[in-house]
């Protein structure tokens, strides 16, 4: 009895559900624990809950949090109720969900763990197979979602991830207010960003109320943005801008090594600051800017570009971009003359920083953080794996866990 009792209150249960009997199987070291209830109890409708009688009965199994290092399963006899208004329907146990073979304490333990962990190795861990686990991840994050509340996004950036090897990729769209992932679509064209605006509608945002979006210099969403964000003002990323000029470097540098062998394996010496050189990658940079490099030139175009977000206005900011632009298309240097040219066709929305003062940083740092999981996981057997694991991990969802 006061075994049975402790079971009863560690379950949290109440009438008429009881434990009638808690037993350690040692051939297969596992605790059964068997749950009832009296002749003649009442049950509401999952309908109209209205209190009704049991129907008839059918016996369920659950797994249950692990009895130490043993593990448990909850059994029951689930009855189905003969309601006058809604004919027979099957009731749900308290315990667990409908449909799940697992108890929501299980449950919630396995979505703790699968926020800092891989999938296959919860798998593991709790001894049951990965495609069971997917579907409670599923099931909590798709039910987080349909609750999210998107009423308040005016300002939105978009990225792109890979998603596997080769040219598969997902888009990430995210409120820059709330630092949040909040949609995740298929490939990295302008209809991701028809996707995104009709998810936005679905939960209670509009597209119209997007103010500001910041994105890269991608057709595809420059493209989408005007054709389904109407009164969204372009910023593009400034790291993307830098990264443009730095790509343009290296063109140079490549170009330039096969006569100048002493550009071998100085790449990172012109695309990283100073402030991240090591002191023999300083004394290198110092002795090869000497030198009469094309490289050398390109690199000082580059840290040049840098100090247009350190201008204090948006006027000093074009003037200021105008001279670099001048001084870049008369370099004679083709890679430069050509990433100043990008520069020219995206000059809106470069100076649109000035105004919107928004950057795709922190997308970047969620990117490091799918593309780590990606990897820690070996890589997800499908799409919607992955952007389960994004919005478990960047999505900021309520996620409404038993405790």
């Amino acid at each position: 009895m006061e075994e049975t009792a402790l079971f009863q209150m560690a379950l949290g249960l109440v009438q008429p559900w009881k434990v009638v009997s808690a037993a350690f199987d040692v051939k297969s070291s596992c605790l059964n624990v068997h749950i009832d209830f009296p002749r003649g109890s009442m049950f509401n409708c999952p309908n109209c809950g209205v209190p009704c009688k049991a129907y008839d009965t059918a016996e369920k199994k659950w797994r249950h949090l692990n009895f130490f290092q043993h593990e448990a399963y909850l059994h029951a006899r689930v009855p189905r109720v003969n309601c006058n208004t809604c004919g027979v329907k099957q009731i749900t146990v308290p315990w667990a969900r409908e449909g799940s073979g697992f108890t929501l304490l299980f449950e919630a333990y396995v979505m703790s763990m699968v926020k800092v962990m891989p999938v296959n190795n919860v798998a593991d861990k709790v001894k049951e197979h990965d495609t069971l686990l997917w579907r409670i991840v599923h099931h909590y994050v798709d039910n987080a979602r349909d609750r999210a509340d998107y009423s308040a996004v005016s300002r939105a950036a978009f990225d792109e991830t890979s998603a596997r090897r080769g040219h598969d990729y997902v888009s990430l769209f995210s409120d820059l207010e709330g630092r949040r992932i909040i949609f995740v679509a298929d490939g990295k064209d302008s209809s991701t960003v028809a996707a995104f605006a009709a998810d936005l509608l679905a939960h209670g945002g509009d597209p119209a109320a997007i103010a500001e979006v910041c994105i890269d210099m991608s057709a595809a969403f420059i493209k989408g943005t005007a054709d389904h964000l109407p009164n969204a003002q372009i910023t593009f990323d400034k790291f993307h801008a830098i990264k443009l000029i730095n790509d343009a470097v290296d063109k140079v540098r490549r170009s330039e090594q096969k006569l100048r062998p002493e550009l071998k394996k100085t790449r990172y010496i012109w695309l990283k600051n100073s402030t991240n050189l090591s002191q023999p990658q300083l004394d290198s940079l110092e002795s090869l800017s000497k030198s009469n490099l094309k490289t050398a030139r390109a690199y000082q175009m580059r840290i040049t570009f840098q100090e247009l977000y350190c201008q204090p206005t948006r006027e000093g900011g074009e003037a200021f971009l105008k001279k670099w632009y001048f001084w870049a298309t008369h370099s004679r240097l083709p890679p430069m003359i050509e990433a100043a040219k990008s520069v020219k066709r995206h000059w809106e929305g470069i100076l649109r920083w000035f105004d919107s003062k928004i950057a795709n940083g922190f997308m970047e740092g969620i990117n490091s953080l799918v593309q780590a999981a990606k990897a820690k996981a070996r890589g997800y057997r499908s799409t919607r794996n992955l952007k389960a694991i994004i919005y478990l991990i960047a999505g900021k969802l309520e996620l409404q866990l038993p405790m």
